[in-house]
């Protein structure tokens, strides 16, 4: 086979160079191809008489017209992040040369020709605000360059969207999971399955389809048969039954998941029945009585039981569930707060694995198992072992817990607060940014406010920053970039960081401290100031509800802070996407 000629501009001395060849040589290894890589430098020019045809231009740099519309150019993000995208284009045999090596790839086992590929693909996080929708658009854009057919279906925090039908799955060639909270997997009994996260997915696209053609399992549960068998699993996000695949970690964002909505719901409506006045709720009969006890009385109080309920059936699906919720509330009624219901649907979720795995009844009694034998005999053990061995000692640690957050001052409020928001900002979505969400959102079930304030500035700033950047040093920015740099702000002032993933990606090196230094910051300050915030997302949307942002000028200064801070660092050292080479690349 023709080799592939590679040619590498960089106009600074930077690893991206090597980082590019590296990515790409270890990934033509595995497709069998050859390449002949070519640095250009800043006082040499590309060789007029290079074939284009089999040409791989990698640079950061805008083409002359001349040479972008001839060969394929890639930037270095992506031959470094994603080369199995880049070079999957070079399978096909190059029009003008021809092959006589008898080892050519065999386009149409890879799914390149021939009759088209199909896939079916599940997305979902914990919050199904950003990564759910960013990864279904990232694998149908990668799916459609591929020509291969992918319907998705996006399990947000608004329920299922472009649900899966039956035909489409039983028509399928591979299912693809990309998911970090628990998916019901009944309906695709029998199809070969790849499990990933949204992370991967939206980076890693090309990858991630690839994988799921040439390397996923068949998903070994009861035949996949009907449509009947399909709809008789929930679309909603639910638990993988073996809990094979996760872990706690995983089985505790899906708690989260479904505890979100009871926290902004009894939030804004203990805020709202502030308004009129912060102790009129006492009065009974009142409007401001009837809000605190929807919101306060209601809403806050099946919070604990919601995380532990669906905790447990992440890790057992349904028969997990009654025994989750008996020992959430078990634990809330102690005072064990969000600590105590973890614990509680940890021990319901295995115990209802244990009796389930354990316990073999004849074939006439197996009926039983699921609706009256596992439930009950669950609901025992967690029960039991919340009221005389974990409930207490859990009190003590909450209430220690508690008292220490609220009691926070000076120094050591202010490394709270900078230790979070530097964790939201650190991977952008990613299990050290839900780590610290996670921690802060259980906090509000004890009416503590502060670090929810504190993760919230820090969330928001990295994508307000980059958008900052991206108007202070326009010079540095291309075009798409500046329009990226318009989306992100948006994002950032719904509290999505999201946003600033692009340019996370492609100077990671660089943007990432940036965003770490100004989320730090804007935490740090954040609960200096003594801001508290009642809901958990929504950014400045909620700020406008009286009395849902405590201190709500300086919490504005916090994030404008933090968001300079983030702006002006990548304006000063972020890698200029445009540098003038109409002179060098002739």
């Amino acid at each position: 086979m023709q080799p592939i000629r590679v040619l590498t501009f960089d106009n600074a001395a930077s690893p991206h160079t090597q980082m590019a060849i590296e990515s790409l040589r270890a990934e033509a290894r595995v497709l069998n191809l050859r390449l002949d890589f070519l640095p250009i430098e800043h006082d040499k020019s590309i060789p007029k008489d290079l074939a284009f045809e089999r040409t791989l231009l990698v640079t950061d740099v805008i083409l002359p017209s001349s040479l972008s519309s001839q060969g394929r150019n890639v930037s270095f993000a992506e031959a470094i992040l994603r080369p199995t995208s880049v070079l999957n284009p070079f399978l096909a045999p190059a029009p003008v040369a021809k092959v006589s090596s008898p080892k050519v790839v065999n386009t149409e086992e890879r799914g390149f020709r021939g009759p088209r590929r199909k896939l079916v693909a599940v997305t979902a996080c914990p919050t199904g605000i950003a990564h759910t929708f960013m990864a279904a658009e990232a694998l149908k854009n990668q799916a459609q360059k591929m020509d291969i057919e992918i319907h998705v279906e996006t399990q947000g925090n608004v329920g299922a969207k472009s649900l899966l039908t039956f035909a489409q799955i039983k028509e399928a060639d591979a299912v693809i999971i990309a998911a970090d909270t628990a998916v019901d997997l009944a309906r695709f009994a029998g199809k070969i399955l790849y499990r990933t996260n949204t992370g991967t997915a939206l980076e890693k696209a090309a990858m991630v389809i690839e994988a799921a053609l040439y390397s996923g399992l068949a998903h070994s549960s009861a035949a996949l048969s009907s449509p009947s068998a399909q709809h008789s699993a929930s679309p909603s996000t639910r638990a993988v039954p073996s809990g094979k695949h996760s872990g706690p970690y995983q089985h505790l964002l899906t708690g989260v998941s479904y505890m979100l909505p009871l926290v902004v719901a009894g939030g804004l409506a203990i805020a709202l029945s502030f308004v009129f006045g912060i102790e009129a709720f006492k009065v009974s009969g009142s409007l401001a009585s009837a809000l605190m006890q929807i919101g306060g009385g209601a809403a806050f109080k099946l919070i604990v039981p919601v995380l532990a309920g669906y905790i447990a059936f992440s890790i057992a699906d349904r028969p997990g569930l009654a025994p989750g919720l008996i020992g959430g509330w078990l634990a809330a009624e102690a005072g064990a707060g969000f600590l105590g219901g973890i614990i509680a649907g940890l021990l319901a979720g295995y115990s209802a694995l244990l009796i389930r795995d354990r316990i073999t009844l004849p074939q006439t009694l197996a009926g039983l198992m699921p609706i009256l034998i596992i439930p009950l005999f669950a609901s025992l053990i967690t029960g039991l072992l919340m009221i005389y061995v974990v409930a207490t000692p859990m009190k003590g640690v909450m209430d220690a817990l508690t008292a220490g957050l609220l009691g926070l001052s000076g120094a050591n409020a202010i490394l709270l607060g900078a230790l979070l928001g530097a964790m939201m900002g650190f991977d952008l979505g990613g299990p050290t940014n839900k780590a610290a969400y996670a921690f802060t959102v259980g906090l509000l079930s004890s009416n503590t406010f502060g670090p929810m304030a504190a993760a919230m500035a820090g969330g928001m700033t990295p994508a307000l920053g980059v958008s900052f950047a991206c108007f202070v040093a326009r010079q540095k920015f291309s075009t798409e970039e500046r329009q990226a740099g318009k989306t992100a702000g948006i994002l950032g002032l719904c509290f999505i960081s999201e946003g600033a993933i692009p340019f996370a990606a492609r100077d990671p090196f660089r943007v990432i401290p940036a965003n770490v230094m100004g989320s730090a910051l804007a935490g740090a300050l954040s609960m200096y100031f003594g801001c508290t915030i009642r809901v958990p997302h929504g950014g400045v949307f909620v700020f406008g509800i009286p009395n849902a942002v405590e201190n709500l000028p300086m919490y504005l200064v916090s994030i404008a802070a933090g968001t300079l801070l983030t702006g002006l660092i990548i304006a000063i050292v972020f890698k200029k996407s445009v540098p003038i080479l109409e002179d060098v690349l002739q």
